[in-house]
């Protein structure tokens, strides 16, 4: 099999599922193949999607909840009735010549469908600790790409039974990996010979980080050069604000906002980054060598944000600061030794660049055209 690609990929329910499928999407267009989405038309994917150019067919499944048993039946008949609808589409047009999935329930009906009519099957597992989805499909895919290395442990006979696994990376959007420190800084209004902290927890904020900030206000402000890009999550962001209570001539140095459209920006412009370690986070992070201090959520399933940000931290790339010291002063003194020794934060940019991580999105889609051939 030689050129044009047909491509189905199933992802959804969150950003984090989504915005790696979407990388992965933009490098196949690139290389010529014709992509297809499938997801839920009530979830965020029948918005991002669309938005990115792509194809999006709408199937509609229900995950199953195992302390209500009673869910299964609908779970496996939603299932089906989206097997179906799958096979009247392929029947239709061109059945594909490869799908994948990103882990999500949606993921399920094609998998199966493409099981069942010997098309190969790529799953992308973004997470350290996998999802149920991903784990019941491993021993149908034709290769099982990680974001993690240590995510294989986790597969257990299932990643065994895959047709090969393979360690490319989590897929960053090209928004992301293009930005630059140039545009960045300018869009920000950012001196070339200022240093910049850029702060983030997630979407929704992180209250304790947060807090471990404002409490370092006096000691942020106190060094002339440096600013700060907080972003403090949208059920934060009041509370900050009041907490900072900051001056107009300390808001022209600390800029505090309830979300950050543009993160591939903001990180290119960033000397340090202050951060949660969400999966998406570590990879954007990485994909833009960005120094960083990360303050895993402490009540992540298995304490999977504190084995993501070993990516970063055993490399030397990041230091690791667990939620329970942000009052202590091994927060602040960490805090402060990385924002005053810039050759520290160089070594760890150097070595966040040696993860390869903007590469991602090219590795996973050499692994599909790979596994259609």
């Amino acid at each position: 099999m030689s050129g044009k690609l047909n491509i189905s990929i199933a992802a959804g329910g969150t950003a984090g599922h989504i915005n790696p499928a979407l990388a992965l999407a933009e490098e196949l267009r690139d290389r010529g193949h014709e992509v297809r989405f499938f997801g839920q038309s009530s979830r965020l994917e029948a918005t991002l999607v669309p938005q990115a150019g792509f194809a999006f067919d709408t199937i509609e499944v229900t995950g199953f909840d195992r302390s209500k048993p009673w869910t299964l039946v609908s779970a496996l008949w939603r299932m089906a009735k989206a097997e179906r609808r799958l096979g009247k589409i392929f029947a239709g047009s061109a059945k594909p010549d490869v799908a994948v999935g990103f882990g999500a329930y949606v993921e399920l009906p094609l998998v199966n469908w493409c099981a069942k009519h010997d098309v190969p099957v790529v799953l992308h597992e973004q997470n350290s600790v996998p999802g149920l989805a991903n784990k019941v499909s491993a021993a149908k895919s034709s290769a099982l790409c990680l974001s993690f290395p240590v995510a294989r442990a986790a597969f257990g006979k299932a990643a065994d039974k895959a047709g090969r696994v393979v360690n490319t990376g989590n897929p960053v959007r090209r928004s992301v990996v293009e930005a630059t420190r140039e545009e960045g800084r300018r869009l920000l209004g950012i001196a070339d010979d200022e240093t910049l902290l850029l702060v983030f927890g997630g979407s929704l904020g992180a209250r304790h980080l947060n807090q471990g900030v404002c409490a370092l206000k006096s000691e942020l402000l106190g060094r002339e050069r440096l600013r700060i890009v907080h972003s403090t999550g949208r059920d934060e962001y009041d509370s900050v604000v009041a907490a900072l209570g900051l001056s107009e001539a300390e808001k022209a140095r600390w800029q505090v906002m309830p979300y950050i459209d543009d993160m591939g920006h903001a990180l290119a412009a960033a000397d340090l980054v202050l951060s949660r370690a969400g999966a998406s986070s570590i990879a954007e992070i990485a994909a833009k060598c960005a120094p960083s201090m990360l303050v895993p959520y402490p009540f992540a399933t298995a304490d999977h944000q504190t084995t993501n940000a070993h990516l970063l931290v055993d490399v030397g790339a990041a230091e690791l600061v667990s939620d329970d010291d942000v009052d202590s002063p091994l927060f602040s003194d960490a805090l402060l030794t990385l924002i005053d020794e810039p050759a520290k934060r160089e070594a760890m940019r150097a070595a966040a660049a040696s993860l390869g991580q903007a590469q991602a999105a090219a590795a996973l889609a050499d692994v599909v055209e790979a596994s259609a051939r």
